[in-house]
């Protein structure tokens, strides 16, 4: 089921304008959404030593979602992720990842993405433009995403999800360290692989 309505494939019985098919239950899900961390996770995977994959996530994090289910391009999100929370399984690894050497986290304690452009490439599969704030440097991203669909839960919450990911180099973004191998090669690869698997509850319409 697509998020955003489609146009009608029906071949018109005389010239005519193109119409848009409006499915009741895709345009019910517009709204303002909030992020449920608790049921959210939003992660990277990282090579490391050139030889296998290190995966980690962010425990802290918050967020809006914006849908339209007339036109994707009003649809917009925005996001925020404490950097002291990230958690890769190891202490001393998460210690060095929130020091200098990398995010800096206590002179720069969140990472953001906001929005600035949203469009559906077909079916469920739909891609979100903006900009991904990291320390002090800001660079546009473009995230893949899949609508996963719509339910109400057990406590009467509209949810929506959606899972995706993106590439990104990290030294873009001013994360350069690393450390040279013997053998040939860096500790830390520069590609990381962002995971973001969002669950999202609709806002009660304002009286």
């Amino acid at each position: 089921m697509a998020l955003f309505n489609r146009k009608s494939t029906a071949a018109p019985s005389a010239p005519a304008p193109a119409t848009v098919a409006v499915d009741p239950a895709l345009t019910a899900l517009t709204g303002e959404y909030a992020i449920d961390p608790a049921h959210s996770s939003i992660g990277f995977t990282v090579r490391h030593a050139m030889v296998t994959n290190v995966r980690g996530s962010f425990g802290e994090h918050e967020g809006t979602l914006k849908l339209d289910g007339h036109n994707p391009a009003n649809s917009a999100a925005s996001i925020d992720v404490k950097i002291a929370s990230v958690d890769t399984g190891i202490t001393d690894r998460d210690g060095h990842l929130v020091s200098g050497d990398f995010f800096d986290a206590e002179k720069f304690p969140l990472m953001s993405f906001r929005s600035t452009q949203a469009e559906q490439l077909g079916g469920d599969k739909y891609r979100i433009t903006g900009d991904l704030t990291i320390k002090d440097v800001t660079r546009p991203l473009a995230i893949d995403l899949e609508f996963n669909g719509s339910a109400t839960d057990v406590y009467g919450n509209e949810r929506v999800g959606f899972e995706g990911s993106a590439d990104i180099l990290r030294s873009d973004w001013g994360l350069t360290w690393n450390a040279a191998l013997e053998t040939g090669g860096v500790m830390v690869s520069d590609k990381v692989k962002l995971n973001f698997d969002i669950s999202a509850i609709k806002a009660a319409p304002q009286a």
